[in-house]
């Protein structure tokens, strides 16, 4: 028995995740060692240790229900001065992070929750660091790009050191990754 920390998200993978994680790191971000580059589905959200096995059923008929889709970052964003956050936009993916953020958060799942502010999927480079250092990485990062297919997604937990580790992994029921760019494409996910 006892609680734990989980967070559900999509992996920026290699090389651009460690590309990331060391530029996040030279901003001064504390945090960036501890935390796998990503995209978020699910912030962080305290369980029981028994709810895991439910969590995963759940997050497993989630994936089944989901298809693979183009993911592209680029540009620089900020929630400033709401939160002190600079981050990666993306800019094609949106929709489907959404809609798989709102399945893996549904009222009738294990792990219903309400979110403090609307989502918008991004991937963070900076929190909660001085100033000049978030400027910096806003200007910085403005050129960044990055592209992958996103074949699904991952349940994390934190540990009492703070550091995120990955407990499993969860792939979409379909294999199809549709062609990068496509109009049809746009960041769309479907239940089949």
């Amino acid at each position: 028995m006892g609680t734990v920390t989980i967070g559900v998200s999509i992996a920026v993978p290699e090389p651009h995740g460690s590309q990331i994680q060391q530029l996040r790191a030279g901003f001064g971000d504390a945090a960036a060692h501890g935390i796998p580059t990503h995209v978020t589905l699910l912030p962080p959200t305290g369980v029981e240790t028994d709810d895991l096995p439910a969590i995963e059923a759940h997050l497993s008929e989630v994936a089944s229900n989901g298809r693979p889709f183009p993911m592209r970052l680029r540009g620089t964003g900020t929630f400033r001065p709401l939160s002190p956050v600079v981050f990666v936009q993306v800019v094609e993916g949106a929709e489907a992070c959404t809609w798989l953020q709102k399945q893996v958060r549904d009222a009738s799942g294990p792990v219903a929750r309400e979110l403090p502010f609307p989502y918008h999927p991004h991937v963070t480079v900076a929190h909660g660091i001085e100033e000049a250092a978030m400027d910096r990485a806003f200007e910085e990062l403005a050129d960044y790009e990055a592209e992958w297919p996103c074949t699904g997604f991952a349940l994390y937990e934190q540990g009492a050191d703070g550091v995120w580790r990955k407990l499993r992994e969860f792939t979409f029921g379909s294999s199809v990754v549709p062609p990068q760019g496509g109009p049809a494409d746009r960041g769309s996910v479907s239940a089949r």
